[in-house]
């Protein structure tokens, strides 16, 4: 019996033969100025980049990170639906929300990671083969030092020319309440890897993210559903 999903990512490959680097990363420095951790205990990062599943697959790999967890933030609880969001009229950008030990690593390294590998920050309402404004690059900051880092580093980066064009990102919304997905999007691209769209455009994320961040890569994801002992 013929595999088709196997069949279908081998013509999808077959008729993309450059698809390994579909997803470029862009080697920028990090932030010139990186705030002190506010405490001792766990600090949240809610970040858009386009598609949840990459990001999602990006943060999960890196040290220091204790969940990643693919959701909805900057519209209404009940529009946080996924047939919904996808209309493009809610106000949500797909956010994946990084919980992380600022022991391990900061806030400055989770930026240079999500502005280098997890997506392309110069594209507008869209990602990749993605269109639409829940497809947007935005930082949902959770305090104001969070803010104040973002922006001076964006600032930075395009002083620096680091990117082709100038960087689109949002960061204005503070502390904005963020809906985790429906289950079936969790630790999607770990889960399916063998689907055209995540060998195409996510699997080339983490494999960028090996190469250019060998300190702070782990080989063993953290998974949602393992933090939830499915």
């Amino acid at each position: 019996m013929i595999n088709r999903p196997a069949l279908l990512l081998s013509l999808v490959l077959a008729a993309f033969p450059v698809c390994a680097q579909a997803e470029t990363a862009t080697v920028i420095p990090p932030p010139a100025q990186e705030a002190a951790a506010p405490g001792s205990g766990l600090e949240t990062a809610v970040l858009a980049g386009g598609c949840f599943w990459g990001v999602q697959a990006v943060f999960q790999h890196v040290k220091g990170v204790t969940s990643a967890v693919s959701g909805y933030a900057g519209g209404a609880q009940k529009d946080a639906v996924y047939q919904v969001v996808s209309s493009g009229t809610t106000g949500h950008a797909e956010t994946v929300k990084v919980t992380f030990d600022p022991r391990q690593i900061s806030y400055g390294k989770i930026l240079q990671i999500y502005f280098s590998v997890a997506h392309d920050p110069t594209q507008l309402d869209a990602q990749g083969p993605d269109e639409g404004p829940q497809y947007r690059s935005e930082i949902f900051p959770q305090n104001e030092a969070q803010a104040k880092e973002a922006k001076d580093y964006i600032a930075q980066l395009d002083a620096a020319k680091a990117f082709k064009r100038p960087i689109v990102t949002r960061t204005a919304t503070m502390r904005q309440a963020f809906y985790p997905a429906e289950a079936y999007h969790q630790d999607y691209a770990t889960l399916h890897p063998g689907n055209p769209y995540i060998a195409i455009n996510d699997a080339p994320k983490v494999r960028n993210l090996q190469k250019m961040f060998a300190s702070e890569w782990r080989d063993k994801p953290v998974l949602v559903r393992e933090a939830k002992g499915e």
